[in-house]
């Protein structure tokens, strides 16, 4: 017994015991165990050829496994976790190009998140190498006021005073005219009004920097000239041929006027050198188009069934007798033949046919004729066999391309011939000639041959252009000495539409031949029961049957998102351009979060309610904004000025400001300068927006960019009211937003007055 089983061991491979282990581990898809175990069976039978097979699998496995989580990981948002995956499925296989790549691009996203974390707490490097800008410049206007503009001039003029009112820095090409155009403009942004602007007096601007702008007359040339440009390479990923690419740069030439545009085949890319709206357009193109194309799987079932009958019966006579005439004299001799060394070689025998004349023709007897009589054949046969040919291949097709499938066998047949040249000795005497003819073949495919090229529709369905042809060689034909093939063919073509997995049965291909054959002696042949003794009946049937059945599977749906089938303001045909949702809209208007003022007395002082540090005046006082005087009488009609005075404030910038009163009693006619911000000569932008019917005033003063603030108190505007009905209204301050030369918030106390209008 101990012999058994030391024999038993000794008979097995080495590392069998880890190659069982690691089947294990690979059937419960635990693949970096199975890696190890085939690793160390592999290490102990180097030469094994099955250890070999299986060990490349277990790593090819492992190695995508790591890839799939690092990958899931990296979409979270875990970088370090998912470069460790990525390292491992590296370490694991080596040759995974894509693992390296991976872990290259999640190395460069950990570095950038790094360096972004790091960008604010570290000072800008001094040296020559600079980030170069990604976009053309935007527009930062000190104020995002609503625009009110009501006003008929030359259009620098206007342009000048919107650029005023949102600290901008206006420049004019030289060939921009002079053109005196009228503008009302009502609640209408920055670049709404900057717009309205240049399309009455025909003119284009464009962003020099954060606060300059450039004005330009609106032509082509000048367009060119002026307009920034952007640069971006596109990589797509669902392209499977040139012709796609080709057929995406064409319709970005055709729809967006491309000038620039390079197709890169060997990279699948596109480089783009476009202004900023025909990229963004162009990239949503892009989009659009680079989708993975649907695909679909048909399952072709090709059943062939033939069944063959052959009876032969009957007993066949020979239908020849022939008789000899021997003529007298007729000998027959034999001889030894003996070789130089004395050993019989053989027997040699021959005759002598004596000479029949026509006198031994009268002398002729039963002795001088040999009769030879025919042979009787009896056959019984009987042959049924019958045929079941089963094909069923699956075709994998991308939506519109043509997928082949062929079964069979390449037969040459002959397609032409040609004499090369003529034989050296051939003479017009003796007409010899070397026709040296060379014959062309072509081979065909004999056997199942199929073509389908689908079409997925987003309802399930999917059309198909199907050729299908089952063919065979059944004989031979000499055709000019060659021999030829004859192909027997059966061949559909047509185009159907199928839901997802329905099939499609083609039948009627059928093929049924009766033979019948008689063969025997005349009379006799035809006597019943004789018939078999003097005749042989044969009769042979064939039946053949084609199925075909085609069954489409999807495995990829086209896929249309929202985004790709939302539409896309593009500008105007000569003016391609893209512009954001706010852009369109016009400003809010900011509704008050407190109640209206009653009748009852004014408060004291309330908080305004602006966020952030205050900075109190230099006297330590509280800064303050206020409106004097704090109590008033009109009549009904009358008009008077008001004060909006600020008090202990340092280096006031700008301070735009909500004020509320009863539009029932009185109104807001006209908002002038203060002074106050204008210390040192300086011009103020002067932003006002009225709501009379919700009794609403909406005020921003502003003093010029790279300019320091006012400080001390002094009035910051003056606001002209008219006496409506009588009764009594509050003028509130409720809203306040001021800022310093730094643009930090500056905090404020509110204050309010009262307004008694008597008949």
């Amino acid at each position: 017994m101990f012999a058994v089983i030391v024999l038993a061991v000794a008979g097995c491979p080495k590392g069998r015991t880890d190659f069982n282990q690691g089947r294990k581990a690979q059937g419960l898809q635990d693949y970096d165990a199975a890696f190890e175990y085939y690793q160390k069976a592999l290490k102990t039978d180097p030469e094994n050829a099955e250890y070999q097979i299986n060990f490349n699998q277990a790593r090819f496995d492992a190695g995508e496994l790591h890839i799939k989580n690092g990958l899931k990981l990296r979409e979270r948002g875990d970088l370090e976790n998912g470069a460790s995956e990525f390292q491992k499925a590296t370490s694991i296989d080596a040759s995974s190009a894509v693992a390296e790549q991976e872990l290259r691009k999640t190395i460069e996203m950990i570095d950038d998140a790094r360096r972004a974390a790091s960008a604010a707490s570290e000072l800008p490097a001094v040296s020559g190498e600079r980030d170069l800008a990604q976009l053309p410049p935007e527009i930062k206007p000190l104020s995002r006021a609503p625009v009110n503009l009501k006003m008929s001039n030359d259009a620098k003029i206007i342009f000048d005073t919107i650029g005023k009112l949102a600290g901008l820095t206006v420049i004019y090409d030289p060939d921009f005219p002079s053109r005196r155009v009228p503008v009302d403009l009502d609640n209408v942004t920055l670049e709404q009004a900057l717009d309205v602007v240049s399309v009455e007096s025909k003119a284009s601007w464009t962003p020099m920097t954060e606060n300059i702008i450039l004005v330009f007359p609106d032509q082509p040339q000048k367009r060119r000239d002026y307009e920034e440009q952007v640069m971006r390479t596109f990589y797509l990923s669902n392209t499977v041929q040139p012709q796609d690419l080709t057929e995406i740069v064409t319709g970005l030439r055709q729809l967006l006027d491309l000038k620039r545009i390079q197709q890169l085949n060997a990279r699948n890319a596109i480089v783009i050198r476009a202004t900023t709206g025909q990229l963004a357009l162009a990239e949503k193109f892009i989009q659009d188009m680079d989708k993975a194309q649907p695909e679909v799987i048909v399952q072709v079932s090709v059943v062939e069934a033939r069944v063959d009958k052959m009876r032969n019966l009957g007993i066949l006579p020979g239908q020849t007798a022939s008789i000899t005439i021997v003529p007298p004299g007729t000998t027959s001799v034999s001889s030894n033949n003996t070789s130089n060394n004395g050993s019989n070689s053989g027997t040699t025998t021959g005759s002598t046919t004596g000479v029949l004349t026509l006198q031994n023709l009268s002398h002729l007897n039963s002795r001088d004729t040999s009769l030879t009589l025919p042979n009787f054949t009896a056959n019984a046969l009987l042959n049924d066999s019958t045929t079941h040919i089963i094909q069923n291949p699956e075709l994998r097709s991308v939506d519109g391309q043509a997928a082949k499938l062929n079964i069979g066998d390449r037969v040459p047949v002959a397609t032409g011939s040609f004499q090369a040249g003529v034989g050296v000795g051939s003479t017009a005497a003796t007409g010899f000639v070397n026709p040296l003819v060379n014959t062309q073949f072509q081979y065909i495919d004999v056997g199942t041959n199929v073509e389908i090229t689908p079409r997925v529709h987003p309802n399930h369905e999917v059309s198909m252009k199907v050729s299908v042809e089952v063919s065979a060689v059944t004989n031979q034909a000499n055709i000019g000495g060659i021999q030829q093939p004859i192909i027997s063919q059966r061949k559909v073509i047509h185009e159907i539409r199928l839901k997802e997995g329905e099939s499609s049965l083609l039948g009627g291909l059928v093929t049924k031949s009766d033979t019948k054959q008689l063969s025997g002696w005349p009379g006799l042949a035809h006597v019943p029961l004789l018939r078999y003794l003097f005749s042989e009946d044969t009769r042979n049937s064939e039946d053949d049957e084609i199925l075909i059945i085609l069954t489409p599977h999807i495995v990829r749906m086209p896929e249309w998102t929202r985004a790709n089938l939302k539409t896309l303001y593009a500008g105007s045909e000569t003016n391609i351009q893209v512009r954001r949702e706010s852009e369109m809209q016009g400003p809010q208007r900011e509704l008050p979060t407190v109640p209206q003022p009653t009748n009852a007395s004014p408060p004291a002082a309330s908080a305004g309610t602006a966020q952030g540090p205050s900075k109190a005046a230099q006297s330590g006082q509280p800064a303050q904004i206020r409106i004097e005087p704090r109590s008033l009488s009109l009549r009904v009609g009358q008009t008077t000025t008001v004060g909006v005075v600020v008090a202990n404030v340092n280096d006031l910038f700008s301070i735009p400001f909500l004020m509320q009163y009863n539009p029932k009693v009185i109104s807001v006619e006209e908002v002038r300068h203060g002074g106050f911000l204008q210390a040192g000569d300086q011009e103020i932008a002067i932003v006002q927006q009225v709501d009379k019917e919700h009794g609403q005033a909406i005020i921003s003063a502003t003093r010029q960019p790279k300019t320091a603030g006012a400080t001390g108190t002094g009035t910051i505007v003056g606001i002209v009211i008219k006496a409506l009905t009588s009764g009594t209204s509050a003028l509130s301050i409720v809203q306040v937003n001021a800022k310093d030369s730094q643009q930090r918030p500056i905090q404020l106390v509110t204050g309010e007055a009262s307004v008694q209008v008597k008949p």
